[in-house]
């Protein structure tokens, strides 16, 4: 298996907790994090070498992954596992996959890329590159039956592990926080290179809805081993009412009134969480240009996405301002009904995103591997 970040990475855990449930004496290594190796997972390589955003991002780090990728090819054909899953990370499983099923080997995609959203030309890779897609949202095997490559849909793992009912109160217990203030939670990704473009922003943000409202609470999670990079931006702050929680982002949005969020997988998880939200996402603007070519909806944000409108404000590049972002912030904290409404929302995206994922992707694998 292949997670490339924090996001896949918990995605990988989830899904190997329901193999294992099947096979106990399941064996499973290749590149992953933390979660994964909850699971008993052999990490060959640590996740986060993957972890990078963006065109001109990966040139940096480019021939260091096309080393790993290679190297992990060369194991991988040598040992010959029953199958390869590639979690997310298309940029490297992809290509990692297509050489594998070429030599024989049984090659699964683990979430669909977006090709519903961008790079549609993708799909022809995809036909080359894997034996099944196991896909996370519903309207995605349609368009692979489209173009004759196996998929199913197994359901989303995280609206498997998250209660249709957030536990609030349990939350704000768990973490010291008051049960009467008004917490506003700070997600500026998983990846290095994401927390140096969007935490100052989110930051900024922050401290500017401070000024304005002086009783308002901030919470931010840190993903393991970036507190080095958020230690010097927070302390930039030093008024500001902020506590730093490493990990339990999951506490941190049941906990929460309002979520500033960078675009990625945690929206989804704010979404779950039933949280009102502001999405945020920078990047370098030649990046940018790049993937806005190549953009098939007006939506960014996965909730947006799923709900097929602008459910929720989308900051993106020059919009994601620390003024635009708060003046966005307070508008939920102040509409009760608004958020009420999103909230409803969201509990019937939850209600439909929700499957014993780790069941219905192993009924797939016993399929595939005729075991």
């Amino acid at each position: 298996m292949v997670a490339g970040e924090a996001s896949g990475d918990l995605l990988a855990g989830l899904l190997l907790g329901g193999l294992r449930r099947r096979w106990p004496a399941l064996s499973a290594a290749g590149i992953g994090g933390p979660a994964m190796a909850a699971q008993g997972f052999d990490a060959w390589w640590p996740h986060h070498k993957l972890a990078v955003r963006g065109y001109v991002e990966v040139l940096r780090h480019f021939r260091e992954i096309v080393g790993i990728r290679r190297a992990l090819a060369e194991r991988l054909l040598r040992e010959r596992p029953d199958a390869f899953v590639g979690v997310d990370a298309p940029d490297f499983n992809l290509g990692l996959e297509e050489r594998l099923k070429a030599h024989g080997l049984k090659t699964v995609h683990f979430v669909s890329p977006s090709i519903w959203a961008w790079r549609g030309e993708r799909i022809h890779q995809i036909r080359r590159a894997v034996d099944h897609v196991l896909c996370i949202f519903p309207f995605e095997p349609a368009i692979y039956e489209r173009a004759g490559i196996p998929a199913s849909y197994v359901g989303h793992p995280l609206a498997d592990a998250i209660p249709l009912q957030p536990p609030r109160a349990a939350a704000r217990a768990a973490l010291g926080q008051p049960p009467e203030a008004t917490l506003v939670a700070l997600l500026p990704g998983s990846r290095r290179s994401e927390i140096t473009a969007i935490a100052p922003r989110l930051l900024a943000a922050a401290a500017e809805m401070h000024r304005a409202r002086p009783a308002l609470r901030f919470l931010l999670p840190a993903a393991p081993g970036l507190r080095d990079l958020l230690d010097p931006l927070c302390a930039a702050h030093p008024g500001l009412p902020l506590d730093r929680v490493d990990g339990r982002s999951h506490e941190v949005l049941a906990a929460c009134d309002l979520a500033l969020v960078a675009s990625g997988t945690a929206t989804l998880e704010a979404a779950l969480f039933k949280r009102p939200m502001v999405i945020v996402y920078w990047m370098n603007p030649l990046s940018w240009w790049m993937m806005k070519r190549k953009q098939l909806q007006p939506w960014v944000g996965l909730p947006n996405i799923l709900l097929e409108d602008f459910a929720v404000p989308e900051l993106i590049q020059d919009a994601a301002t620390p003024a635009g972002i708060a003046r966005a912030g307070f508008a939920w904290l102040d509409d009760p009904a608004a958020t009420a409404r999103l909230a409803a929302r969201f509990d019937a995206l939850h209600t439909l995103l929700r499957r014993d994922t780790g069941a219905a992707a192993t009924a797939v694998m016993e399929a595939l591997l005729g075991r």
